[in-house]
Parts: C-alpha cells; sequence; structure tokens
C-alpha cells in the first residue's frame, strides 16, 4: 500500500468546505425568513466560508511547503553521504 497523507489531507479540507457550504446553504433556505434576509445571509455565510476555505488552503500549501524542504534536506544528506564513501 501506498501512503497518500498529503492527498488525504487536502480531500478532508475540500470536503470539509464543501459540506460546511451545502449544510449552510440548506440551512438559510429552508429558514421561515424573507427572501431579502435569506439573500443577505446566504452573502454572509458565502463570504465566511471563502476565507475558511483560503485560510484552511494556506495551512495546507505551509505543510506541503515545510514537507518539501525536508524532502530537500534528507536527499541533500543522501547525496553527501553518497559522494563521502564514492
Amino acid at each position: 500500500m501506498s501512503d497518500n497523507s498529503s492527498g488525504s489531507g487536502f480531500a478532508f479540507i475540500a470536503g470539509l468546505a464543501v459540506g460546511a457550504i451545502v449544510g449552510g446553504m440548506a440551512g438559510l433556505l429552508f429558514a421561515p425568513e424573507a427572501g431579502d434576509e435569506t439573500r443577505k445571509k446566504l452573502q454572509e455565510k458565502s463570504k465566511e466560508v471563502t476565507e475558511d476555505l483560503h485560510d484552511k488552503f494556506d495551512e495546507f500549501k505551509d505543510t506541503v511547503n515545510e514537507a518539501l524542504e525536508n524532502v530537500k534536506t534528507k536527499v541533500e544528506d543522501v547525496k553527501e553521504k553518497v559522494t563521502k564513501e564514492a
């Protein structure tokens, strides 16, 4: 089996965001309020979800960059070790 932890992290974040959007929209659409109030709440909720999604994506990007730096460091260490042994 392969370790696909970085991909599953992104899938989790994407699923969480989609679930939050769908749940929030459904809750607002079925709420007994006037159309103007519902549209205003939808707009506010969309803005909140978008901001949250941007934050989560930035966190994910930082995690990927950190992992990439760790890999680069390990590759350089192995490269240096192989060069010394040769």
